[in-house]
């Protein structure tokens, strides 16, 4: 369900016109990693001052305006590549707000296709010195159980991780695994027995 933003007319890349909403705060990413990959095509919209979101539960498409934005919430694994772009962004007058999910299961071959953990945690430092501490959050999520990774070795790894980044972040997120079907078949590859 969408809550009721404001409504604003605007032009489609066809030349259409089209009802959009035009919320203050978008939530991008949270589903795909725009920074991570698709940085060049969020800055493409920007310019062209809308998106065309499918709501995951009706199908339906939904025009999403760029005209009273004033924040973009990022969710990333490694907002890496997007860090060139935070000045374009910045002269747009956006702030960026970033979720950083930032886990330690490097030993489990869990996270494959993120770079290795002590480059994410110089990237995380970057990109708090660029937008602010309190604009990034740390996310350790999801804390994973397993046969071989205990609670107490979980909490260390937490600890460890926190401790390179805790002038660098001013508050951390821990989620719990929610066992999907393709959750379950990921972790079955991996050998991985979740607790």
């Amino acid at each position: 369900m969408l809550l009721n933003w404001p409504k604003v007319t605007i032009t489609i890349d066809s030349g259409e016109k089209k009802e959009a909403i035009a919320p203050l705060i978008i939530s991008a990413s949270r589903s795909t990693d725009i920074p991570a990959f698709y940085g060049q095509w969020f800055m493409r919209r920007l310019e062209a001052g809308y998106v065309r979101w499918i709501n995951p539960f009706s199908g339906t498409p939904v025009y999403v305006s760029f005209a009273h934005a004033r924040l973009v919430v990022f969710w990333s694994k490694n907002p890496l590549p997007f860090l060139p772009l935070l000045k374009d962004i910045d002269r747009k007058g956006l702030l960026c707000y970033f979720h950083f999910t930032l886990n330690d299961y490097e030993k489990e071959g869990l996270e494959k296709g993120v770079p290795p953990l002590a480059e994410r945690i110089e990237t995380f430092k970057r990109l708090a010195c660029l937008v602010g501490k309190e604009r990034v959050i740390w996310r350790f999520d999801p804390l994973l159980i397993t046969d071989t990774l205990s609670p107490e070795l979980l909490l260390e790894r937490i600890k460890r991780v926190g401790d390179r980044i805790a002038l660098h972040t001013e508050r951390l997120t821990v989620s719990f695994v929610a066992l999907y079907a393709k959750v379950k078949k990921n972790l079955l590859n991996a050998g991985t027995t979740i607790r």
